[in-house]
């Protein structure tokens, strides 16, 4: 049975965390925030690019990957935002698992340190590569183009790219969005291009790049204001326990 000192050193620890989550609330809202009023002007980029899709009747009747496909999974680096990372994974894996040739013919190409060390010591050979510190300050265009220059750039070459992010809908919830983003071959190919009048293949493969950077931006900016909106409520709910726990 407890002590009373037992009981007052317990009271203490909780009173100390209680201070901490109270203050990683009010810094999480003051981020939260400025990633809410950036993704007011970032949400035209995936819109224009999406409508470009439909347009062009590019948009897969099948979004879920197939085999030779690159799978983007767009996470934080930090956690204590509720299952904010944790979904993103958990939708790539339940992909991987409904067909087990992916697992010998996908790659994966992973945004932030949370979603590497969940999937690493399952899917470490299906690593394409690792991005991280991107939300480490606002996402920004650059970094979209940088993630997207590197995908252009690398070896593998895939028929289409899955991208897993999460939408912001509410500060108490946003929905795991899977997002095709298609290759200069497949986007070349299709029938329906040719809409587009006097478009030549330089001036398609430069707008190509920059589908791939706006929908990339659009995604890094909804995952940020979805991260620190989760972690927002996460620490308010931490803060509001310890306050039980210390009344009762």
């Amino acid at each position: 049975m407890a002590t009373l000192k037992d009981i007052a050193v317990r009271l203490r620890s909780v009173k100390n965390i209680q201070k901490i989550t109270a203050s990683m609330k009010m810094v999480s809202a003051s981020k939260f925030a400025r990633a809410e009023r950036d993704l007011r002007p970032a949400r035209p980029y995936g819109y224009g690019a999406r409508a470009f899709y439909q347009t062009a009747e590019l948009v897969p009747e099948e979004t879920k990957p197939s085999e030779n496909d690159l799978l983007i999974a767009i996470t934080s680096d930090r956690g204590l935002c509720g299952a904010a990372n944790s979904s993103i994974v958990k939708a790539i894996r339940a992909q991987l698992r409904s067909n087990l040739n992916l697992e010998n013919s996908c790659k994966l190409l992973l945004v932030g340190d949370k979603s590497r060390a969940m999937m690493i010591r399952q899917y470490r050979n299906m690593f394409l590569m690792t991005v991280n510190e991107v939300g480490k300050k606002a996402p920004t265009f650059e970094d979209a183009s940088t993630i997207a220059q590197a995908i252009i750039s690398s070896d593998f070459k895939f028929d289409k790219a899955v991208m897993f992010y999460n939408t912001f809908k509410t500060v108490v919830s946003y929905i795991t969005t899977s997002q095709p983003l298609l290759s200069l071959n497949k986007l070349s190919s299709s029938e329906n291009i040719g809409i587009y009048d006097s478009v030549d293949d330089e001036v398609l493969e430069s707008y190509n790049e920059f589908l791939l950077t706006s929908l990339i931006f659009a995604a890094l900016k909804e995952a940020a204001a979805s991260e620190q909106s989760a972690r927002m409520t996460a620490m308010d709910s931490a803060t509001k326990n310890a306050g039980i726990f210390i009344s009762c």
